[in-house]
C-alpha cells in the first residue's frame, strides 16, 4: 500500500456494528472492487453503518459483477445493491433487470430533475435513461491528457505547456519519437493510439463525430468518425508496423513498473483520474502533467471522456427501501467539511480512492486538501460542457466490440477505415434494428427519446 493510502487508514478501519444491529437489516452489496479500492469503500460502508441503527450494509467483492447480478435478476435472488459501470445501465434497463428509482426520490421530496441537479451534467445523464434514473454515483472517472515532463524538456518542448491543438499534438508526437540510430527501431514515441486502447470510440467524439443519431447506428456514415480512424491509422504508418510491434513487446501492464508511460516508452497517454494512483505507486516522483485533450474541433476547448461507477437496485431485490437508503448516503456529501473526519458520502469515498467527486458543490477541505495533485484540473474538466460519456445505447456493449474490432484492424493495417468501419456498421445495423423490434414488442421504444423529468 502506498504511503497516502497508508495515511488514510483511520478512516479504512473496520469498525463495530452499531448498537440493535442485530435486529438490523442486512443489505447485500456486490461490488467488483478489491485492494484498496474496496477498503475505501468498506471505510464509507462503516460510517453508514455506525450513523444509523436500522440497516447494515454487508459488502462483498464479486467479480463480473454485471453478469453475475443479471443472472441472480433473473434468476430472482438478486443483491440489494449491485455496483456496476455506467454502460450496464440502458442494457439493464432495457431488460427490465433495475428498479428505477424515481418513486424513492419523490418520497424524499424532491423531483428528479432537483436529484440530477446536484451532479455536473456529464454524471446526471449517466445516471439517466429512457426518462427514469436508474443510479445513483459511486465514483466518477475523467478521462484527460497525462504527459511526460522529463521528456517535453529533453525534446526542447515547454513542460508546462502541453499542445493544444490536435496540430500541434501530432507536431509534438513526431519531436517526442527517437529511433535507434543504427537500426531506425523505435526507442520512444510520443503518442501510441492503442496505449492502453480501452475507448477506442472517444476518438471519434474527439473529432466532432457521432456514434448514434437517436434513430441508426453511424461509426462508419459520419465521415468525422472516419477521419479519426484514418488519424489512428497515420501512427502505424509513420512509425512503420513492425516497429510497433517491436516496441509494443517491451510494454508492462499498464498497471506495473514496465507500463511504457512509466519507463519512458510513451510521453503522451489519454487516462483516467485514478492514474494517480498508479503514478505514485509505480513511479512515484515522476514528473508529469495532466490537461484536457487538444482541440481537434476548432473551438471544442476543455474536450475530456467521463466514466463512472453506479450504484443501482436490481429488480426483485428484498430491502429496496433499505438499498435505496445507502444509495442516498452515498451520494451526498457535507459541504461544510474542513477536515477529513467531516467528509461524508461522496466526498469520503472519492478522496479515499483519489478520485474527483461527481457532485457540483465541493466541500473546502476536498477541494483544497485533496491527494491528487491535479484535482483542480479534473473537476474543470468534470465541468466542461465539452466532456462526453458513451451513448446511451442497450446494445452498446455490442456496439464497443465491433468498435474494438475495426480500431485493431485499422492500427494493424488489416483493412482501410472505410473498409473496417463499414463492416463493423453493417452487423451493428443488424443488432440494433433487432434491439428495436424487440423495445417496440415491449411497449418501450417511445421512452427512449425521453429525458428524466
Amino acid at each position: 500500500m502506498s504511503p497516502r493510502h497508508k495515511a488514510c487508514l483511520p478512516l479504512l478501519l473496520a469498525a463495530a456494528l452499531p448498537a440493535g444491529a442485530a435486529q438490523a437489516v442486512h443489505v447485500t452489496y456486490w461490488e467488483k472492487w478489491v485492494g484498496f479500492e474496496a477498503q475505501a469503500d468498506q471505510a464509507v460502508i462503516d460510517r453508514f453503518n455506525r450513523s444509523q441503527d436500522r440497516i447494515v450494509v454487508d459488502y462483498s467483492s464479486v467479480s463480473h459483477t454485471d453478469r453475475k447480478t443479471l443472472v441472480a435478476t433473473a434468476g430472482g435472488d438478486p443483491p440489494d445493491i449491485a455496483g456496476l459501470n455506467e454502460q450496464n445501465i440502458a442494457t439493464f434497463a432495457d431488460a427490465e433487470a433495475l428498479l428505477p428509482l424515481d418513486d424513492f426520490i419523490r418520497r424524499d421530496g424532491m423531483t428528479n430533475t432537483e436529484w440530477l441537479s446536484r451532479y455536473y451534467p456529464v454524471y446526471a445523464r449517466i445516471c439517466s435513461h429512457a426518462g427514469h434514473v436508474y443510479a445513483g454515483i459511486s465514483t466518477p472517472k475523467v478521462m484527460a491528457l497525462y504527459w511526460n515532463k522529463t521528456l517535453f524538456r529533453e525534446a526542447g518542448l515547454d513542460p508546462d505547456r502541453p499542445p493544444r491543438t490536435l496540430a500541434e499534438f501530432d507536431d509534438y508526437s513526431r519531436r517526442l519519437t527517437k529511433r535507434d540510430p543504427a537500426t531506425g527501431r523505435l526507442t520512444q514515441v510520443g503518442f501510441l493510439p492503442q496505449d492502453p486502447g480501452w475507448w477506442p470510440w472517444i476518438f471519434c467524439s474527439w473529432f466532432g463525430g457521432k456514434l448514434f443519431d437517436e434513430q441508426r447506428v453511424t461509426f462508419a456514415s459520419d465521415p468525422r468518425n472516419v477521419a479519426a480512424y484514418d488519424w489512428i491509422q497515420s501512427f502505424t504508418r509513420d512509425y512503420g508496423l513492425d516497429n510497433v510491434k517491436v516496441l509494443s513487446s517491451e510494454f508492462g501492464p499498464w498497471a506495473s513498473p514496465s507500463a511504457p508511460f512509466f519507463t519512458g516508452r510513451i510521453a503522451m497517454v489519454f487516462q483516467g483520474v485514478f492514474y494517480d494512483n498508479y503514478i505514485h505507486q509505480y513511479k512515484p516522483g515522476l514528473d508529469y502533467g495532466v490537461g484536457p485533450w487538444p482541440e481537434a474541433v476548432p473551438g471544442v476547448t476543455d474536450f475530456a471522456m467521463a466514466e463512472a461507477d453506479v450504484l443501482v437496485i436490481p429488480r426483485g431485490a428484498r430491502h429496496v427501501r433499505e438499498a435505496w437508503e445507502f444509495i442516498k448516503y452515498v451520494n451526498s456529501a457535507n459541504p461544510d467539511a474542513r477536515t477529513r473526519d467531516e467528509l461524508r458520502g461522496a466526498e469520503l469515498l472519492d478522496y479515499l480512492q483519489v478520485k474527483n467527486s461527481p457532485l457540483r458543490v465541493w466541500s473546502p477541505f476536498f477541494a483544497e486538501h485533496n491527494l491528487h495533485p491535479h484535482i483542480a484540473m479534473m473537476r474543470r474538466l468534470s465541468a466542461s460542457p465539452n466532456v462526453v460519456s458513451a451513448p446511451d445505447l442497450g446494445i452498446w456493449q455490442e456496439y464497443y466490440r465491433e468498435v474494438i474490432s475495426s480500431f485493431d484492424r485499422v492500427r494493424l493495417l488489416d483493412a482501410t477505415p472505410r473498409e473496417a468501419m463499414a463492416f463493423s456498421q453493417s452487423r451493428l445495423e443488424k443488432s440494433w434494428e433487432r434491439y428495436r423490434r424487440s423495445l417496440e414488442r415491449h411497449g418501450q421504444w417511445a421512452a427512449l427519446g425521453e429525458t428524466a423529468p
